[in-house]
Formats: C-alpha cells, structure tokens, sequence
C-alpha cells in the first residue's frame, strides 16, 4: 500500500532541524544570561566601589540612598538599622526598626543572610516614602556594630517579579558584607 509508507529520510531531516533549533535557541539563552549576569556584576562592582569610597557616615548613607540605586540599577535603596530607644540617633536617611525586626523580616535570627521577594507590600517601614512604589525586594542582614545589633540593606524595584526566590544572591550578599564593613568603619564616630 502506497499510503502506508513512511519516508524515513524526512523524518530523520524534520528531526534534526527540530534538534538544531532547540540547540540554537539554548546557546541564545546562555548568552543573553551570561551577558546580563556580566551586567549586573559590574554594576554591583561600581556599588561597591562607591561605598568603599566613602569618607564619612554621611557620605556612606548618601552613597546608599542616592547612589547605589542609579549604580544597581533598582528604584530604591533603604538602610534599616535596629533601636530598642525610643530615641534612636537623628540619622538623615536612616529607617529605624524596632528591636527583632529584621529577623521578622528575614525570618530567623541569623540564616537567611538574604531574601529576594518577587511581590512585596511595604507599609513604609523598611522603603520609607518610596514603599508605595517598590513591589519587588531584595533584603540583606547586615551587622553594624557599634551597639546596634541588626540592619538590612533593601533593594527595591517598582517591576513586580524583578526579585525572586530563584535568583542567585552571592553578589547581594557580597554588597551587604561591604556595607557592614563601612557601617562599622563609620558608625562608630556617627554615634558620638
């Protein structure tokens, strides 16, 4: 019968097309991914640089807030720090916390050192005057010293899912350390 003959060939060449364009469009996949992690490096780099160029606490929470959002490329940037006064220091641009918040936030008292949040609602604790726009999160623990004994470092992005729990945070991490590093080169002389 005519009819029930399979030309192997067309089949065996349909496949392999199939086979190549699954291949192409996984090597695409790695470099648009390679190509936007090399991205995201480098601007975390730059933050970094810009925080260890600080020369003063008040040079150091300007870099936070103001420069590291254009650097990092997010919508705000918000340092948190712990108080149990009811009269923290009058730090500009400083979020106050009350004592166990950031490991309410964080959800324990030491692990996790991050968490990425692909939709948040922030009732201005942590983001302040920008908690209305910020619908995506990235928080690490940072340890200030100097008294105080937990802060946060915030990233947030106006795009709901810019953050998720799938991301790697080596460099989010990495950003956090650097800043504690600062916070206790700093805060010590901020704080008399």
């Amino acid at each position: 019968e005519a009819g029930s003959v399979v030309d192997l060939q067309n089949v065996m060449v349909q496949r392999l097309r199939e086979e190549s364009r699954d291949l192409r469009d996984a090597a695409n996949l790695l470099i648009s991914t390679t190509r936007s992690n090399m991205i995201i490096q480098t601007r975390t780099h730059a933050g970094v640089m810009a925080l260890l160029g600080a020369d003063g606490f008040d040079r150091l929470i300007h870099v936070v807030r103001y420069d590291l959002p254009l650097l990092l490329d997010v919508d705000t940037v918000s340092l948190c720090l712990e108080s149990s006064s009811p009269n923290p220091p009058e730090f500009t641009d400083v979020r106050w916390l009350p004592s166990g918040s950031v490991a309410g936030v964080l959800g324990g008292t030491e692990q996790p050192a991050c968490r990425m949040l692909e939709d948040i609602s922030d009732d201005g604790q942590v983001f302040g005057e920008t908690a209305g726009i910020v619908r995506s999160a990235a928080l690490a623990r940072v340890s200030p010293g100097s008294g105080i004994g937990a802060g946060l470092i915030a990233l947030g992005a106006r795009e709901r899912g810019a953050f998720h729990s799938g991301q790697a945070s080596d460099l989010l991490i990495f950003l956090a350390r650097v800043t504690e590093m600062c916070l206790h080169r700093w805060l010590p002389a901020a704080l008399v």
